[in-house]
């Protein structure tokens, strides 16, 4: 009797130790298969990771043809700016044309205020000025209002060009000192030229736009 439970106890101690072993295969085939589903999503992780990297360089695209047609846009722009001109381009492009009695003369015109406001009172019809003789150098007449002025002590010369007190033009064929604003210079005729049509009598001077 003794003898039967001793073998009854030896294949117990059998059953258990095969079962032990049967948990420990049972452990060591998951842990392949832990690092099948691990290797497996790495994979997965892999093939999904260029397909991110396409889109991505697809939207980087998008965006950079996006901003090179917006700066494309922006110097076209910028371009027809530069191209059409403005209202005061235009101002300053426009030139003045000054006859002394029935002879034209060329004029080299100052960039100042005073010939911006004398241009504008030349944009609708001619401005005709009726000058007279003084101090045997200049001629003097009043152009009808008064221009802005930048009065600065001026030693003048023949065929200058000047604003005085702010409404009348004077035009030299002499010379004086004085408190000028300067309009411009009679480029094309000489100190004796100028003599000869400002010191004959009174006269007429005509401005226009060219």
């Amino acid at each position: 009797m003794k003898k039967i439970s001793v073998i009854s106890l030896i294949a117990l101690c059998c059953v258990l130790f095969s079962a032990c072993n049967s948990g420990e295969n049972q452990t060591e085939t998951t842990a392949p298969t832990s690092q099948v589903t691990t290797s497996s999503g790495t994979i997965a992780k892999e093939i999904i990771q260029p397909a991110t990297t396409a889109a991505e360089q697809t939207t980087d695209t998008a965006t950079t043809k996006a901003i090179e047609e917006t700066t494309d846009l922006q110097e076209e722009v910028t371009q027809a700016q530069n191209d059409e001109p403005s209202e005061h381009a235009d101002e300053i492009s426009v030139d003045l044309q000054m006859t002394i009695g029935n002879t034209p003369v060329s004029v080299d015109w100052e960039d100042n205020e005073a010939v911006d406001a004398l241009k504008d009172l030349c944009r609708n019809q001619p401005l005709t000025i009726q000058m007279s003789m003084y101090g045997g150098f200049e001629q003097v007449g009043p152009i009808g209002t008064s221009l802005p002025q930048n009065d600065m002590r001026t030693t003048t010369s023949a065929g200058d060009i000047v604003l005085y007190s702010g409404d009348q033009m004077v035009v030299f064929y002499g010379s004086n000192s004085w408190a000028y604003t300067r309009l411009g210079h009679i480029t094309d005729r000489s100190a004796e030229d100028m003599t000869d049509l400002l010191s004959n009598g009174d006269t007429v001077i005509t401005i226009s736009l060219a």
